[in-house]
């Protein structure tokens, strides 16, 4: 880069930072790599990905994504959306993921007069394939505190319901760490901070173990420090743009 810093100014005389083998001001401390910044998403368009980001799904290229057992997937892909259709299973990368950031847009589908009442904009977001980040029309299908959008469903309901409308594109970005597992012992649970639009829905909130309906999550079954990222087919219209994950080396 022709802006890159060249020189390290510091001080070889401050106090040690306790943990670190560095000082206060250490000039010889390594700089963190350079990231060039994104767009953020309007209405009239996607955003764009950080320059470090694994881009998931740009608006044309959907070959990151695979149906149930690696198989092609059926999902639609035009006008730069990639969405659900109804009983064609859910989607996920090929590429997995341990601690990391995620970034996806979606949108109900504006429909017909009285389709609402059929299709209600069920979806989610798998975190590893286990941890459901909930997305629904909740303005026209009331739904349980934890099962509203942005919730962990069946665990915790985001601290505000910032549900967007039918037509209106919306983002989550998520910061996920994962589960810590010695053998078959939980060192840590994993941890959801999640944003809708700007509006913090979640703060370092600890999942009781991966999703379930109407029982109880548990850690019972230990599983990989990785996984995937899946969206759900519920047997309804949902559509996504502007997916990508920055692996964070926590």
């Amino acid at each position: 880069m022709a802006d890159e810093i060249k020189t390290h100014p510091g001080y070889p005389d401050t106090p040690m930072l306790p943990g670190t083998p560095w000082r206060v001001h250490d000039g010889q401390r390594p700089l963190p790599p350079v990231v060039t910044a994104g767009r953020f998403p309007t209405q009239e368009q996607s955003g764009l990905p950080p320059s470090d980001a694994l881009v998931l799904f740009d608006g044309k290229n959907s070959d990151e994504w695979v149906g149930k057992d690696g198989q092609p997937h059926s999902w639609k892909v035009a006008d730069g959306y990639i969405e659900s259709v109804p009983k064609a299973g859910n989607i996920h990368t090929r590429s997995e993921f341990g601690d990391c950031q995620v970034h996806v847009e979606y949108q109900l589908p504006i429909l017909a007069a009285g389709q609402e009442q059929i299709d209600h904009g069920n979806s989610g977001i798998f975190m590893m394939r286990l941890y459901e980040i909930q997305i629904i029309d909740n303005w026209n299908y009331p739904v349980y505190a934890d099962g509203i959008p942005g919730a962990v469903y069946g665990q915790q309901p985001p601290l505000v319901n910032a549900a967007p409308r039918r037509g209106q594109w919306s983002a989550y970005d998520i910061i996920w760490i994962a589960p810590r597992f010695a053998g078959d012992k939980l060192l840590a649970p994993a941890y959801l901070t999640l944003f809708m639009d700007g509006i913090l829905l979640h703060h370092m909130q600890p999942m009781l173990g991966p999703t379930q309906f109407k029982k109880l999550a548990t850690y019972a079954q230990p599983h990989p420090a990785v996984g995937a990222l899946e969206l759900q087919d519920h047997n309804d219209r949902v559509r996504f743009r502007n997916i990508w994950c920055r692996p964070l080396h926590l």
